[in-house]
């Protein structure tokens, strides 16, 4: 079961929204629990969608609640609905879209989808706070700083690599970072930091997985005379590549798209489905379970 109502509402620019989501153990009297609590605040309820998944027997449930109807703010919305989360066996998380996510961003050489997601910031069509972006070359030092954004250069390689990604950490717990994308950074992050950050970094790569594996993923797919080509945002596990799917689409080729038409085209899928899953992580619309996304859209 998945329902979604969006009661039509004119809310002003400058209101914004607190955004709680909710999984648990599925019983009734959930929904019933949770909008009666708001609504004794005189909390306004703009968005609420919910699913319960009849296989696990378990309950997901996004809410965005109009902040200015609350005679409180947030750190109170917590300490009072922490008893109703306990009796519902809930894990659970209260955002605030007046405060944009810290946001740290690492690349390789590859630029198309780090160019994608610097436009969005920059021109405010995605708001997120973007701390730096980190690379292990610096090849793009030069377009990141035009942008008026920190660049680190850490290079890694076989013999640093241990001390590389210690280096990395630092910089994200400095930034305080609360989201990390890989746009396309060709290096395998070690298992200690993706259970650290678990839940919060985002990677991007071609669908081609695991049929083309190795180099020239692109070429191999050309040899072989593939008719689609996609591309997968998804959460970075420490199984490589196997972390829950947020986005995924797919373009047409035949036979007339060379190799490089064919890399043409998958790097436009790439950036568009890299956006669309940061915007989905961004606003709290996916919820993890087990090793699949529950995604409200």
């Amino acid at each position: 079961m998945a329902v979604t109502t969006m009661p039509h509402v004119t809310q002003q620019p400058h209101d914004h929204r607190l955004i709680l989501t909710i999984s648990c153990p599925d019983r009734v009297g959930i929904v019933a629990a949770v909008s009666a609590l708001i609504a004794s605040w005189k909390g306004w309820i703009l968005e609420a969608s919910y699913h319960a998944d009849d296989d696990s027997k378990w309950f997901f449930m996004r809410n965005e609640i109009l902040a200015s109807s609350l005679p409180f703010g947030a750190a109170e919305f917590r300490e009072r609905f922490a008893e109703l989360a306990a009796r519902f066996d809930m894990t659970w998380n209260l955002s605030d879209t007046s405060l944009p996510r810290r946001v740290v961003i690492l690349v390789s050489k590859q630029d198309h989808c780090l160019s994608d997601l610097l436009h969005r910031w920059r021109s405010g069509e995605m708001s997120f706070d973007l701390r730096c972006v980190i690379s292990n070359h610096d090849d793009l030092r030069s377009f990141v700083q035009w942008h008026r954004v920190p660049y680190h250069h850490v290079p890694v390689s076989p013999a640093n690599k241990a001390d590389a990604f210690a280096q990395v950490r630092n910089i994200i717990e400095q930034e305080q970072a609360e989201t990390i994308v890989l746009a396309r950074y060709m290096q395998i992050l070690p298992p200690e930091l993706c259970e650290q950050f678990a839940g919060r970094v985002l990677n991007i790569h071609h669908s081609f997985l695991p049929s083309f594996v190795g180099a020239r993923p692109y070429h191999q797919a050309f040899d072989r005379g593939v008719k689609l080509i996609g591309a997968t945002c998804h959460y970075v596990t420490a199984d490589l590549d196997a972390g829950p799917i947020i986005e995924q689409d797919v373009i047409r080729v035949d036979h007339s798209d060379t190799p490089d038409e064919m890399m043409r085209l998958g790097r436009d899928v790439e950036k568009n489905v890299l956006a669309r899953g940061l915007r989905l992580h961004l606003q709290d619309r996916v919820l993890v379970h087990r090793n699949k996304t529950i995604i409200f859209g």
